[in-house]
Parts: C-alpha cells; structure tokens; sequence
C-alpha cells in the first residue's frame, strides 16, 4: 500500500443552512472555545462556536435588528473621548466618522468666524465713511456760513417794531431786521434816519426795494408808503445802528 494511501479524505463541507449541526463531544455539548477578536484598534475577548457562521448567515435578515451610524453615534459629541479607560478607541462608536465630522464642524466654525470677523470690519468702515462724511459736511457748512458772513454788507439800521395791518407789516418787515437797503440808501450814504424818511416821502404809493438781514441771510422785500389807518406811512420803527 502506497503511504499517500493512508491519508483520510477530506470532509464534504456542511449545507449552509440553520439545520447544521455543530461539533460536539460525546455528551452532545457543542464545543466552544475563547478567542480575542479586533474591533478597529481594540482586541475584545469572545467566544467562537465552529458552525455558528453558517447559522448566521442563513438567518432571517428581517430578525436581524439593524443598527444606523446614527444610533453608533448617539451620545457623541465635540468634547466626548474617542479613547476607552485603557486609551484604545472606543469600539461602541465609528472613530474615524467622528473625528471627520468634528473635523467639518470645526472648519465650519472657523469659516464663520472668518465671515463674521469681514462683516465687523465693513461695518467699521462704513460707519468710519459715515462719520466722515458728516464731519465733511459740517465742515462745508460752517465755511458756507462764514463765507456768506463775510460776504453780507454792514447793516446801518434795525427795525425794533412793526404794527400789525401796516404796509410794512404787509410787506413781510419783521422785528430785528436789520436793514442794508431801504430804497437808494444803504451802508455808503446813510448818514441819518432823516435819509430814510426823505425816500419814503418821495415815494408814496411806489414799491421800494429793502435788503434785510434775518437769521444770517439777505432777504429783499417789497414796500409800498402809503397812508393806512395808523400813523405814518410804514408802520415800523427804525433805529440807527452806531458804526
């Protein structure tokens, strides 16, 4: 007999089915033994029975309960170790789609760090334009306004009453307007009251042109001398201003 002989044929390999009957001693106990399996960086002990794949793999996969990266996940969040007592990682959740994820948040947070560190930085600017802009303005105000100071002749008299209903009261002369023009008088010629009152009597029922200064500003108005139920002519009194 040739030695090759001797050796036994191999086993034909079980259906794979639920019916498999698994190894046993002679009492009819299924024999099981301990092995250390690796969870991605972590070893955990179990138990391996010969013939339990094949049972779990004919199961019905309807039984089976299914578990979502959702639910590995749950509890996990920005600060939570990913590291067990012993600092391996932890095998009840998926390190790498954590640390991805924090990773995302991460980046995430700093973009919008960023864009909320451009608006701050507009909004500085545009309020900085805006104050400068304002400061320009007043600027040009003021300026404007001693320009026009500068540019208003000198008064040579104010008025200090005006009677309600008389031609001067019709033609817009108000209190404290100091008068530049009344007729062919101003600052130039004017030497007395008599000057204007001279004009007003070579002008009864004619319109005369008076310059006034109210508020900063030059105003022409319209006055016509003529006789109305008071006194005079014009119903106002007129001061000299000392030069």
């Amino acid at each position: 007999m040739k030695p090759w002989s001797r050796i036994p044929p191999r086993p034909t390999p079980a259906p794979r089915n639920k019916h498999v009957i698994m190894p046993s001693d002679a009492t009819g106990v299924v024999l099981c033994y301990p092995v250390l399996i690796t969870v991605g960086c972590v070893r955990v002990p179990s138990v391996c029975c010969p013939g339990s794949a094949q049972i779990a793999d004919t199961a019905d996969p309807e039984r089976t309960p299914k578990t979502t990266d959702s639910d590995k996940q749950k509890g996990v969040g920005m600060n939570e170790p990913l590291v067990d007592a012993e600092g391996y990682p932890r095998a009840d959740v998926d390190v790498y789609q954590v640390r991805a994820a924090r990773h995302n948040i991460i980046c995430l947070q700093n973009d919008h760090k960023a864009l909320m560190l451009q608006v701050e930085k507009a909004l500085h600017q545009l309020h900085a334009r805006e104050k400068e802009k304002q400061a320009k303005d007043e600027a040009e105000a003021q300026a404007e306004a001693m320009n026009q100071n500068q540019s208003l002749p000198q008064a040579f008299a104010r008025v200090n009453a005006v009677t309600p209903g008389s031609p001067a009261s019709i033609s817009g002369l108000q209190v404290d307007d100091e008068i530049i023009e009344f007729g062919s008088v101003d600052t130039h010629n004017f030497q007395t009251l008599q000057n204007i009152a001279t004009v007003v009597q070579h002008s009864e029922g004619k319109p005369l042109s008076v310059t006034v200064i109210r508020g900063g500003k030059k105003l022409h108005l319209g006055l016509t001398p003529k006789h109305w139920a008071g006194k005079g002519l014009l119903g106002c009194n007129i001061l000299p201003l000392q030069r």
